[in-house]
């Protein structure tokens, strides 16, 4: 490495033992799935000095530490007859709990150990709360139970989060007097790995940008741009107080609130919320997207009880699309990727819109040599003023704005604003110079989400988009973004023919909802929209049918999936659902009945008979209870040895009779064959069906 400039001079003298080398990471990174701030918290325990000899002795102590605590997923078998052999050993791993409710107890279980069931004390869950949602990283020794009647192999004798265990922000904000502005950026830009002399002013804006949620509560963006500029890092790798999840996760119980289990969901327990790949959201309950609409507006929403959560959202994904040609087309916009769930009344909290396409791909090139923060010292910085410090006045006491900027465009900008201020500044006021940069920033980004919104909705709702600020000399400055200011298609988008006269007054955000996202596009692929996307509920009828001997085509979705739309409770009676393959097909049933997204209770009625195995019935019958509370819904199993009718009543009134129960498909000839799996290709057994609505009560 070359000698060290004089801004790691300053950094490594004023936070001694709190910098690290990032080459160091560089180096240990590739071959291994561990976080980044996991690595620098090694780092930072064998490498915090500058002397050659004493850091290539920490960089061994690192590895050697990696080779003998981190498990790799293939050797989680050798992992566990280490523990078996030498009684207890600690690992680096991420370490979940979960509460299982037939047995009353927690459970831990290892990403990488491939044992579900290690004893865990409850000291440690309730030390750590985030261990119940979404687990985290830990220095975790295991140790082995030789007792046989217990029904456990291994429990955790000890657990250190990877964390700092004190933070004092006080030195933190006089270390930062020690810089000035730019010298502070170019820090925070080596933190986080990247050399900032090979970035311009803007791109480093654009970074800071996206660590705005981890400093800011309630503060919602999105991003969208190519792959490979690391939309998802400062969520999976920079911070342990912000947590990554797929589209398919984003269900009001894993979110927000688990009904059946009483409990908040992530918005309780991270800072930050991250949907990766944004574009693949699937959301079948509509409820989900009502609470986010809540909790995006205010932070709070109710499920029974008021929730009140600081949780920062973030949307990240690709855009596919050539930006030069959205911007200057009448017929798509920036939010293509979206999928329609996202409507008009989402995008509209969004605080801004992140220009992912203005990101360098990622390189080794970028990449820094120098000094810069251990990352988890600055992730403990950035939580801190996340939970402590409000910088929202300030702004609102300091910032002019025009008279363009409306409700949410003024709230979105000021809290753009606050986070600059405090990653930037958190020892103090900018500069008027440095203020009106953040400003003209924060409201660029907050016009880019009103800029796409006013090319969807066909009338002058969002149409006021030349936001503007009033500079220290009183002049008023109207801001653009870039890729849009000369595309007349964007500012002056042309208006579709309506039947209605100029509104005045903005509408509800249950108005929003109801009005088509996107126009319609004449040739080529179209965007995605309500009325392409959406599947067209059938016209539901009575049926009275035959299912004939060796008939295939028939499954629990295609005869009683379309009765379940908008219905919260099923009654299901069949005698049978007693031996292995006749409780497998009411699970898949019940799997049946959780893609509706609406059903919140399930009552099963079965018999029993002398030769019943009772105990077994009731232990895989338990589990199954356990994973549906997990999504949010209810089991009731009820026991009647008199019973022989079979039928499934729904609250909405539609009662489905199936002459055999759900027990209607014939044995396979063998396991490995088609049909096994998917019982629309498995052949049946001859059985009557009648579909029919009765009169609910009111």
């Amino acid at each position: 490495m070359n000698d060290m400039d004089e801004l790691d001079r300053s950094l490594t003298s004023t936070f001694d033992g709190k910098v690290v080398r990032k080459d160091l990471l560089h180096r240990i990174k590739k071959g291994t799935n561990v976080p980044t701030f996991v690595l620098e918290f090694l780092l930072a325990r064998y490498c915090a000095s500058d002397d050659q000899a004493e850091m290539d002795a920490g960089m061994e102590a690192v590895l050697a530490t990696l080779q003998d605590n981190y498990v790799r997923p293939d050797e989680a078998n050798a992992a566990q007859s280490k523990v078996a052999t030498k009684g207890k050993h600690r690992f680096i791993d991420k370490v979940h709990v979960r509460y299982v409710e037939k047995e009353k107890r927690h459970w831990a279980s290892l990403e990488n150990f491939n044992s579900q069931r290690i004893a865990i004390g409850e000291k440690f869950y309730r030390d750590n709360e985030r261990l119940l949602e979404g687990g985290i990283w830990a220095e975790v020794t295991l140790s082995h139970n030789d007792i046989e009647e217990d029904d456990y192999a291994f429990y955790i004798e000890d657990l250190r989060p990877i964390q700092l265990s004190r933070f004092d922000f006080q030195q933190y904000t006089d270390g930062r007097n020690e810089f000035t502005r730019d010298d502070w950026l170019n820090v925070i830009m080596r933190s986080v790995g990247l050399e900032p002399s090979k970035l311009s002013q803007r791109v480093k804006m654009h970074f800071v940008a996206r660590l705005a949620p981890l400093v800011e509560p309630n503060y919602n963006y999105i991003e969208l741009g190519p792959r490979g500029t690391g939309k998802s890092y400062f969520f999976s790798e920079f911070s342990p107080y912000a947590t990554l999840i797929s589209g398919g996760q984003a269900t009001k119980a894993t979110l927000f609130y688990n009904n059946a289990r009483r409990k908040v969901g992530l918005v309780g327990y991270w800072d930050t919320v991250a949907f990766d790949e944004v574009g693949g959201i699937k959301v079948r309950d509509p409820d989900t997207i009502q609470i986010m609409k809540d909790f995006m507006a205010n932070g709070r929403f109710s499920r029974g009880a008021e929730v009140i959560a600081d949780a920062s959202l973030s949307f990240v994904g690709n855009i596919d699309l050539s930006v030069s040609q959205v911007v200057n087309s009448t017929e798509y916009d920036l939010f293509q990727p979206l999928p329609p769930e996202l409507d008009l009344a989402i995008m509209d909290r969004f605080a801004a819109y992140i220009p992912g396409w203005e990101f360098p791909k990622n390189s080794s090139s970028f990449l820094t040599s120098s000094y810069g923060f251990i990352t988890d010292y600055l992730a403990e910085a950035f939580h801190y003023q996340f939970k402590h410090t409000n910088r929202y006045e300030e702004v609102n006491r300091r910032i002019r704005l025009g008279k363009a900027v409306e409700g949410r465009d003024e709230k979105g900008i000021k809290k753009t604003v606050a986070a600059f201020l405090k990653i930037l500044h958190p020892n103090g006021a900018p500069s008027d110079e440095e203020f009106e940069e953040y400003v003209a920033y924060a409201i660029e980004c907050r016009r880019r989400v009103k800029e796409q919104m006013n090319k969807r909705k066909p009338d002058d709702e969002f149409a006021l988009i030349n936001l503007s600020y009033i500079n220290s000399d009183g002049t008023e400055v109207v801001v653009f973004c870039p890729e849009s200011k000369d595309a007349a298609a964007t500012q002056e988008p042309t208006r579709r023919s309506l039947n209605i006269s100029e509104q005045t007054e903005i509408q509800s955000d249950e108005d929003e909802a109801s009005i088509t996202s996107i126009p319609k596009v004449q040739g080529g692929p179209a965007p995605s929209k309500p009325d392409d996307t959406s599947p067209v509920q059938p016209q539901l009828r009575e049926q009275h049918f035959t299912i004939m001997y060796g008939d295939t085509g028939h499954s629990y979705e295609s005869i009683i999936g379309p009765y379940l739309s908008g219905a919260k409770s099923v009654v299901i009676e069949d005698p049978y659902i007693r031996l292995q393959h006749q409780i497998q097909n009411f699970v898949r049933f019940c799997e049946t009945i959780l893609k509706s997204a609406t059903v919140k209770k399930i009552e099963l009625v079965t018999g029993y008979d002398d030769r019943t195995q009772l105990a077994e019935i009731h232990e895989k019958l338990d589990d199954l209870k356990q994973s549906l509370l997990e999504a949010d819904v209810i089991l009731d199993v009820k026991l009647n040895p008199n019973m022989h009718d079979r039928e499934i009543r729904l609250d909405s009134g539609w009662i489905i009779k199936i002459g055999r129960g759900l027990d209607f498909y014939q044995r396979p000839m063998s396991w490995f064959e088609v049909g096994v799996h998917d019982l629309s290709l498995r052949k049946c057994l001859e059985t009557k069906v009648d579909i029919y609505k009765v009169e609910t009560a009111k």
